[in-house]
């Protein structure tokens, strides 16, 4: 018998972190006086996610063991005709999943930043941010209608432009956070219309409501079109789910977010906000599941990501931006998985992506750190003998990452292929390659990291900037060290469920009643989950047998490929660039996105606004309306003004000159009209 939570309880697990972001941001920054120290500051934002993540802890295993629930508002803000704005918290196992996985990352972030932050004049003001963003995540996941879910929407995309542009005394960070900001409003604008037409159409904000209604919106067309209601909503969901987890077209800000320091990556590319598209899907499957066409959709944009976004991650030369390029494809693949009506296993690879994605972006900052602030993996090598925790965390992260068996990942990874092959959508077909052709990609990217940064010859002494400004030191002050346990206890904490989490859950989540009543799915016409189901048999057997698979032999050759490129002849990458230029000038420019968007986008918008306010706002309004309103008014004043003299002659004699005209009219009237007759 399912048991309802506590709502104090519930209520406590946002407002910890925002308590802890308040008296960071307030007390420990210019703004309140510098009250409070460094460390006073960290020591309240990190309490304050701590209880927030045991709360989330205790949450879960109440969900999971004893079938408890939360539906209910907190707090009714106001009533407009009958539309109730309200905030409210609906828990359930895709609720209290994300509520942990949130939470955990957090904190293992806030812990990481303690030593990656620690000569950072910021670091305060830092600390509130990430407990900020932390806040506004819970808000999201855990709402149970879509004022709160686009309040929390709003919220994540607000601090991560804070995060993103921290160090704002650096240009190109300045161009990254307006970037995130302006392309995250295009997303934004189809996510308001869709809710928008939700709440028109369905009088409505709350989830259950609206569900409840998606029958009678699936046979409505949009007024004026043929269009079906229900998949221009879908739709429209669908493009602020594309903006904020960084969907082809409306990929192009996550690379630049990298402008950030390390810790807001992990934040913002594990568990957070790139995440927040997948789970508002998941969320909405009872209405997605009525539009075949939404879900061709987004089978297409996700298939497309997780392909070519992979391969922008082989010619990237920057630690932080071969990561970037593999969330980008990761959360491709994830898509995949809801277009294929997959939505649990979509969660589930979220889940596990946030562990070995947070782990892998941590691990790479841990690089950077003991590397010097060197980001660049050309002037790396050698590194494991110097970081021993950080090349071993990094490997098993790599491993999961790419779908290694017995790892987290391979377990949600597969199960994305084999979904995407069991689908019986139109884009099904295209989707099954591309996220079978992205296993070899993942793969090649991946090692090819891993082996230039910790494998091979040590290359840091030859790095043209490794020196700069710092000639009297001895060679021994450049050679790469092991981080502070600060930041090696949390890729240690992030190691143990990258390896386990997938094989401890992958029943429950894909094939127990985990997502029932939070996930549904019409198994009849979208058989993809029915069809895995058949064919798992425990996570034993499905690791077992995936040695026999294509995935596995793709998987492996990538491996294979990227170890004999980089190891055993590393002239032959230079020498296959000379030979297929014009397909590496495509992917260094990044298939043209970015000057697609400055030049062409960009640039029209400019001409267009420009056309506007020149012909528009200074010729037809304040030329025509504006100031010829009052000139012809000044005009006819003017012309009345002549007749009206004030002289009494002048009007005696203007009325004779009337009478006389009259009288001639009236006189000459009859003869005029005869000899026209005539």
């Amino acid at each position: 018998m399912s048991q309802s939570l506590n709502a104090s309880t519930l209520l406590a697990i946002p407002l910890s972190p925002l308590v802890g972001s308040l008296l960071a941001g307030v007390f420990g920054t210019k703004f309140g006086g510098n009250w409070i120290g460094r460390r006073l500051a960290h020591s309240l934002t990190v309490l304050g996610v701590l209880l927030a993540f045991i709360l989330s802890a205790l949450t879960l295993k109440q969900v999971a063991m004893d079938g408890a629930t939360f539906n209910a508002t907190i707090y009714q803000w106001m009533v407009v005709g009958g539309l109730k704005m309200e905030i409210g918290f609906l828990v359930d196992g895709l609720t209290a999943m994300m509520m942990c996985v949130v939470t955990f990352v957090s904190l293992m972030v806030h812990l990481y930043t303690i030593g990656y932050m620690e000569e950072d004049d910021g670091y305060n003001r830092f600390f509130a941010y990430i407990s900020l963003f932390t806040f506004a995540m819970l808000m999201l996941v855990m709402s149970n209608n879509l004022l709160q879910l686009f309040f929390g929407w709003e919220a994540v995309g607000l601090v991560s432009y804070l995060l993103i542009g921290f160090w704002f005394n650096k240009p190109s960070a300045i161009f990254a956070n307006l970037k995130a900001f302006l392309v995250n409003r295009v997303g934004d604008f189809g996510f308001i219309l869709g809710i928008g037409l939700i709440a028109a159409y369905c009088g409505s904000l709350d989830y259950n409501e609206v569900f409840a209604k998606g029958g009678e919106l699936a046979k409505i067309t949009l007024p004026g079109t043929e269009w079906m209601l229900i998949t221009v909503i879908c739709i429209c969901l669908f493009i602020g789910a594309m903006g904020k987890s960084a969907q082809f077209p409306l990929h192009v800000w996550l690379p630049d977010s990298m402008e950030g320091p390390t810790p807001i990556s992990a934040l913002i590319h594990a568990a957070t906000m790139v995440t927040a598209g997948i789970f508002m899907v998941a969320r909405m499957s009872p209405l997605f599941e009525l539009s075949d066409t939404a879900l061709n959709l987004i089978l297409v944009v996700g298939a497309i990501t997780a392909l070519f976004m992979g391969l922008l991650g082989i010619i990237q030369n920057d630690i932080k931006r071969v990561v970037a390029y593999s969330t980008l494809s990761q959360l491709g693949y994830m898509t995949v998985a809801l277009g294929a009506s997959a939505y649990s296993v979509a969660v589930f690879h979220l889940m596990t992506h946030a562990f070995f994605k947070a782990l892998l972006f941590l691990g790479a900052g841990s690089v950077i750190m003991g590397m010097h602030h060197n980001q660049d993996i050309r002037w790396m090598g050698g590194v494991r003998k110097y970081m021993p925790i950080t090349w071993v965390t990094s490997l098993l992260g790599t491993l999961a990452l790419t779908g290694t068996p017995f790892f987290a990942g391979f377990y949600s990874k597969d199960s994305i292929i084999e979904v995407a092959h069991f689908s019986t959508l139109p884009a099904a077909g295209f989707a099954y390659f591309a996220v079978l052709a992205g296993v070899f990609v993942t793969a090649f990217y991946s090692f090819r990291m891993y082996f230039l940064v910790f494998h091979g010859q040590e290359r840091y002494e030859q790095n043209p900037d490794a020196h700069a400004g710092d000639h009297d030191h001895h060679d021994e002050h450049h050679q790469p060290h092991e981080s502070p346990w600060v930041v090696t206890v949390p890729l240690v904490l992030l190691a143990i469920p990258s390896v386990l989490i997938g094989y401890l859950t992958v029943q429950p989540l894909l094939f127990g009643d985990f997502f029932k009543g939070a996930i549904v799915v019409d198994t009849a016409a979208h058989p993809a989950m029915t069809m895995l189901n058949e064919i798992f048999h425990g996570p034993l057997a499905m690791a077992l047998h995936a040695f026999t698979t294509l995935p596995f032999a793709l998987a492996l050759a990538g491996a294979l490929a990227a170890y004999y490129m980089y190891m055993v002849n590393p002239a032959l990458p230079a020498a296959i660039q000379a030979r297929v230029q014009p397909l590496y000038r495509l992917l260094e420019n990044k298939y043209y996105m970015d000057w697609i968007n400055e030049h062409l986008l960009a640039r029209g918008a400019r001409a267009l606004g420009r056309g506007l306010w020149k012909k528009g706002d200074e010729v037809l309004i304040d030329g025509a309306l504006v100031n010829g309103s009052w000139k012809l008014i000044g005009r006819v004043a003017a012309l009345a003004r002549r007749l009206q003299s004030g002289y009494l002659y002048h009007y005696a004699l203007a009325m004779i000159v009337g009478v006389l005209v009259l009288m001639t009219w009236f006189v000459t009237r009859p003869a005029l009209l005869d000899w026209l007759n005539r």
